[in-house]
């Protein structure tokens, strides 16, 4: 295991007057405010070569040394839990994963995880992914659905990921999102990076890595739109962020604002839309080249049955009103 990680964070005189534990939670992306009063007590922080209380209010032009001890990964256990793979052979694996489904342990989650069904399944997974995440090329958040690459082997595992990087390796999802964008298609260019005050979020922020999604509008049930999106670039909750920050965010989804509808003329509606409880976004379909044989492969995963449900039953209240924008992309009435 590595050891601590070592910062050195001068403090500017603008920072003077800011409690320490808040200071660190702003200057380190990784650490919550809980985190950094933790770090604070164990005695992990030091202010002028002496320790310090979580309310110490910064003069400015200090030294804060903060020591970051590595994580302690917990043991992976292989279970035997339900695993759709789609695909799979002495390289790789292509799996549809359910909603609801972590796809990594991580602390204060070991068990129960995508990663545990995989070690369950085939044993052995590459280890570029690091301890806790064998096998695992690209993720997808635990209430997404959809399509998955894993690899057996480092060397696959490279190949794989180097097709990421360089945007060979191509993914499309489906998405059900609140209202229905400006325009029956278009490109999402915003860059993205951590939320500034809110660190677990991220969000588009001047200065951040570029971030590219590709849309088209399938087709709008009155306060509902389907749309299909494709990924230029592959940052953390790209797909989320950039809806949200259209004005038009997935449906259910809790942390970027795409809470329950009204529907006041279809009841049966607004009662689906009000039990929804996740994010309405699924991973249909990937292209990529073999890592072995240099063949291009391409997957689809069809829509998880809760999410098809809402679907049915949207056309069903709207079977009398058009299902698609129109050609100029004005706004419905």
């Amino acid at each position: 295991m590595s050891g601590p990680e070592v910062y050195r964070l001068p403090v500017s005189p603008q920072e003077a007057g800011s409690r320490l534990d808040a200071y660190l939670a702003r200057r380190l992306a990784s650490l919550s405010r809980t985190q950094a009063q933790r770090l604070i007590q164990q005695g992990h922080v030091q202010v002028e070569r002496g320790r310090a209380e979580a309310s110490y209010r910064l003069r400015g032009g200090e030294v804060i040394v903060v020591q970051l001890p590595p994580p302690r990964p917990p043991a992976l256990t292989p279970q035997p839990l339900p695993l759709q793979v789609l695909y799979e052979d002495a390289d790789l694996l292509v799996v549809n994963k359910p909603p609801g489904l972590v796809v990594h342990p991580a602390p204060g989650h070991a068990q129960d995880t995508l990663v545990n069904a995989l070690l369950y399944h085939c044993r052995t997974l590459s280890g570029i992914g690091g301890e806790l995440r064998p096998g695992i090329v690209h993720r997808l958040d635990k209430d997404t659905s959809g399509l998955l690459l894993v690899a057996k082997h480092d060397r696959s595992h490279r190949h794989l990921a180097a097709q990421l990087k360089a945007r060979r390796l191509q993914r499309r999802y489906v998405a059900l999102v609140r209202g229905r964008p400006p325009a029956p298609q278009g490109t999402i260019d915003a860059p993205i990076a951590r939320h500034p005050r809110q660190r677990h979020k991220m969000a588009v922020v001047p200065g951040g890595r570029p971030a590219r999604t590709h849309y088209q509008v399938l087709a709008t049930w009155g306060p509902v739109s389907m749309l299909q999106l494709t990924l230029e670039t592959g940052r953390t909750h790209q797909i989320r962020v950039h809806l949200a920050h259209l004005g038009h965010p997935v449906l259910g989804d809790p942390l970027y604002g795409g809470g329950s509808l009204r529907c006041p003329q279809h009841p049966e509606v607004e009662r689906a839309l009000r039990a929804w409880k996740r994010q309405a976004l699924h991973a249909e379909w990937i292209r990529f080249q073999h890592p072995s044989s240099g063949a291009w492969l391409e997957f689809s995963a069809p829509l998880p049955e809760d999410l098809a449900a809402l679907i049915a039953l949207l056309q069903q209240a709207y079977a009398g009103a058009p299902d698609f924008p129109p050609a100029d992309g004005a706004a419905q009435s």
